[in-house]
């Protein structure tokens, strides 16, 4: 089950954040974004949602006429057991519901296992561009 963050998951997805992503660190030279993200603000606006068990979380938000799918993290204890997918899946569900035609994301290019499972998944890549200091590749798919 996915429900929205709360004030009091905060803690636990700052745990998940930086489990998740700390193995980038030494790749990209610095932390990435989703280690430093204002998670209080993000729940506080209602563009978080974690698994019930709080296993993983996922940021999505409107942006230009697609939902964007900013974050999505699993803590590596948890990893392959379907948490990511079934958190891609809800945003993609929610992007229909609220009548959005698509869910656009964007990695990091040393991200590199993300860049084979969004393809997997159904998402095109778009473009490619440096932002912030990161090289991004942005994805689309149509919901």
């Amino acid at each position: 089950m996915i429900r929205a963050a709360i004030p009091e998951d905060e803690a636990r997805i700052r745990t998940v954040a930086r489990a998740a992503y700390t193995r980038y660190i030494a790749v990209m030279e610095r932390e990435p974004a989703p280690m430093v993200a204002d998670f209080g603000a993000q729940i506080a606006v209602g563009c978080v949602w974690v698994t019930e068990g709080s296993e993983g979380f996922i940021v999505f938000y409107p942006n230009d006429g697609a939902m964007l799918l900013e974050n999505v993290a699993v803590h590596p204890d948890f990893a392959g057991r379907g948490f990511g997918r079934a958190l891609v899946a809800f945003c993609e569900a929610e992007a229909a519901r609220q009548g959005f035609d698509s869910v656009v994301l964007y990695t990091n290019t040393k991200m590199t296992e993300n860049l084979l499972i969004y393809p997997q998944l159904g998402y095109v890549q778009t473009d490619r561009r440096m932002e912030d200091g990161f090289d991004r590749v942005y994805f689309r798919k149509a919901v």
